[in-house]
């Protein structure tokens, strides 16, 4: 039985890698490379100082030595670390339409790894619920990707809930050098714009946003039984009832005002997308925004 887990796991992997791979080759990789590009400088040589030369890299103990002025000549960085901060609570394990949203986030990551493996850039993951399930340390290579897919095919967490302050703690202390990070989640839960700020302030987080039509708009359908997928209880809704209705639609005003600060605040960019939609279409217009400001 589990031979046969494995088999039909790595029958996912390699169809994933197959269609994301190959959207990554054809869209993303130069967008991407144009987008996230190297943040820093690195000494390369010393040459000769000429006209219009800025007099801040003049490197005296070169020009003392051959009593000419030398300048240090720098070249970006263009190495960079992608991280992944994926959301495997169990809300994830929802979807109405076409896919679940943890197999959206599945594919929509599959396809920034290639894009940054393709741009020589190393790529780790975090997967947390409301604890750090698992770290896996940024490296490069295709073997590398393939075992992120698996993971994110195949990972169990331990618990269920969502603490994403928790994961952006967890990362900031793990990764001490400028990255790319992309946290996917639901963001059904608060509390996190303080964790959020702290993070932008030493890292470029972008957040990627999930949802399924089903949790924006409650139908009148009657009596229902839900579960609440992060703690396991059940209770019954009547959603032939205005009021119940009403409610949900406010806290999802409120919800939509706290996300919508707590991201401009940060200066976070966000790109949404919806289980009932294409990821292409959004991922590209956040690359053209991001473009557009450098």
């Amino acid at each position: 039985m589990a031979e046969k887990d494995t088999t039909e796991i790595l029958k996912k992997v390699r169809k994933i890698e197959i269609k994301t791979r190959g959207l990554s080759r054809q869209i993303f990789s130069g967008q991407y490379h144009s987008v996230f590009k190297g943040r820093g400088m690195t000494f390369s040589e010393v040459r000769a100082y000429q006209y219009g030369d800025d007099i801040r890299n003049i490197d005296w103990n070169v020009t003392a030595r051959f009593q000419q002025a030398f300048v240090k000549v720098f070249e970006e960085e263009r190495e960079m670390t992608v991280m992944l901060l994926v959301d495997v609570s169990g809300s994830n394990a929802f979807g109405t339409r076409q896919m679940f949203k943890q197999d959206l986030i599945t594919e929509i990551a599959a396809v920034l790894s290639f894009s940054a493996i393709q741009n020589n850039d190393k790529v780790g993951v975090i997967f947390f619920s409301d604890k750090v399930e698992k770290f896996i340390p940024p490296k490069k290579g295709r073997t590398h990707i393939l075992r992120i897919i698996r993971e994110l095919l195949d990972f169990n967490p331990d618990h269920r809930a969502t603490d994403i302050s928790e994961a952006l703690r967890y990362f900031t202390n793990a990764i001490k050098k400028r990255s790319v990070a992309f946290l996917f989640s639901d963001f059904l839960s608060k509390d996190f714009d303080n964790a959020l700020r702290i993070t932008q302030q030493k890292h470029d987080l972008i957040a990627v946003h999930i949802s399924d039509p089903a949790e924006e708009l409650f139908p009148s359908i009657g009596l229902i039984r839900v579960r609440d997928a992060e703690n396991g209880t059940y209770r019954w809704l009547d959603t032939s009832r205005k009021s119940v209705r009403e409610a949900q639609e406010k806290w999802l005003i409120q919800h939509r005002r706290y996300l919508h600060e707590a991201f401009s605040k940060s200066g976070t960019d966000v790109v949404k997308i919806r289980t009932d939609q294409d990821y292409v279409r959004p991922l590209i217009n956040l690359f053209k925004k991001r473009e557009s400001r450098m």
